[in-house]
């Protein structure tokens, strides 16, 4: 047999995140605790279905008037209204004067890439690939593989964290806004910086904006936490709505996957092969199962009377006007053509309902603000132990740090520590999901944590 013309393609590393998820389910002792994965956990340690997802979901299924035919190319249109709106705020000048526009996605990954591809192609120059793109150190990884796939070749950081007193170099970053080539373009976290939870105040916001303002440069929001992080949609919107208000054009890239719990991009449902068409098999999974393409998948579910796509995102752009807006849109639609043609309808008919009705918005806000507490909550219940043990260091940062992750401070042989004799499962870089942690294993977590910062140094 001659040998595959794929022979050359080097294997790529796995995702950290994903690969530490996949290390944590072989592991067998009965101790171990998941801290990496990025997604909410009740106290149980099992995901959160929320109450009000599934009120929409049943209405969405008895709803007779709806159909699986294509969406607009840009998405669907009460979504991206009022996905827009709960980001600038009802009373939002820019909502005011028209000049806004947004671009349903594939979650907020789908959202920064389409900014991205866009930006390359029509920002500062055509096809411009030099602009300089500035991330915070550290930052998200995807943020660097999203703009470096775009076509971005001068991918640079601006100082974020300052690890010896483990709270934001304000500074840091200040100088190297200011030292940055005029029309450069920034990432920002708009909430619940990721991963150190450690955001600017609004006073210093203020004076990031002012840099920025007179530097020139372009503000890219990544907001993937709004409501999740304090529990308040207004105070988690702060910097945005300010910029807005500053007379900024910008983008903001909207998850809901958070704030929604819509994580996944399908169903997970495993069907017996006896009930699904013997054409649609194309091999066995198990015994009794099929495997099917997921093209072939989506259209017998949706002989059914099913959607398959949950996962959903916003891409907001503030512009300068009406007719900038429409422009930058009709590029816009360009890329989604050749992205993904035309988005999902479910998750953005979920969302849309919800935040639609005062009734549903009102639950949905209950249902995100039960989150964010127990978030919270976690927080103060680890500061709490590892104070009580007398951890070395300080740990003040837990509770001043905002939203999903914690930077603990841990570095990475302390980390290595946790994972290969607690069974404890973070991130290298000492970052733990607050999610992960519960009323039955926080006594673990502290104390291992403090056996952790104890032993190796």
């Amino acid at each position: 047999m001659a040998a595959s013309v794929f022979t050359a393609v080097p294997r790529a590393p796995p995702v950290a995140v994903f690969k530490l998820t996949a290390d944590f389910r072989e592991d067998r002792d009965a101790r171990k605790v998941n801290l990496g994965v990025g997604a909410y956990r009740t106290d149980e340690g099992q995901p959160w279905v929320l109450p009000v997802v599934k009120k929409v979901e049943q209405m969405i299924a008895n709803d007779n008037s709806l159909n699986h035919e294509y969406l607009p190319i840009l998405g669907l249109p009460e979504f991206r209204a009022n996905a827009s709106r709960i980001a600038l705020g009802d009373n939002s000048p820019a909502i005011k004067e028209n000049r806004i526009g947004s671009v349903q996605s594939l979650g907020g990954t789908g959202a920064l890439r389409i900014g991205a591809e866009f930006l390359r192609r029509w920002y500062n120059g055509n096809n411009n690939t030099a602009t300089p793109v500035y991330i915070s150190a550290p930052s998200w990884e995807n943020h660097n593989s999203v703009f470096v796939d775009a076509g971005f070749k001068d991918i640079r950081t601006y100082r974020y964290w300052d690890a010896a007193k483990r709270g934001l170099d304000l500074q840091g970053l200040l100088d190297d806004m200011e030292k940055a080539p005029e029309f450069s373009i920034f990432i920002l976290h708009a909430c619940a910086h990721n991963p150190t939870g450690t955001d600017p105040t609004p006073d210093q916001w203020k004076q990031i904006a002012a840099v920025m303002k007179r530097r020139f440069l372009f503000p890219f929001f990544d907001s993937a936490y709004q409501g999740f992080a304090s529990g308040s949609l207004d105070k988690d919107a702060w910097a945005v709505r300010y910029f807005v208000s500053e007379g900024f054009e910008l983008f903001c890239a909207q998850s809901f996957s958070k704030n929604f719990g819509l994580y996944s991009e399908c169903l997970a449902v495993s069907w017996p092969s006896s009930i699904i068409p013997r054409q649609m098999g194309l091999a066995c999974w198990g015994v009794g199962r099929a495997l099917l393409c997921r093209d072939v998948w989506d259209q017998w579910l949706m002989s059914l009377g099913l959607s398959t796509n949950e996962r959903v995102g916003n891409l907001t752009v503030v512009g300068k006007n009406t007719d900038t807006v429409q422009r930058v849109l009709s590029q816009m639609e360009k890329i989604v053509r050749t992205t993904w043609s035309n988005p999902p309808s479910q998750g953005a008919r979920i969302v849309a309902t919800t935040l639609s009705s005062p009734q549903l918005f009102a639950e949905w806000y209950d249902n995100v603000k039960t989150m964010a507490d127990r978030v919270l909550l976690m927080r103060s219940e680890l500061r709490s132990r590892l104070e009580s043990l007398g951890t070395p260091g300080t740990w003040n940062h837990i509770t001043e740090q905002i939203g999903m992750f914690s930077f603990t401070g841990l570095n990475p042989k302390q980390v290595e520590y946790m994972i290969k004799e607690k069974h404890i499962y973070l991130m290298a870089s000492g970052r733990i999901n607050m999610c992960g942690l519960t009323t039955k294993n926080l006594d673990y977590v502290a104390k291992s944590i403090h056996e952790a910062v104890t032993k190796i140094q």
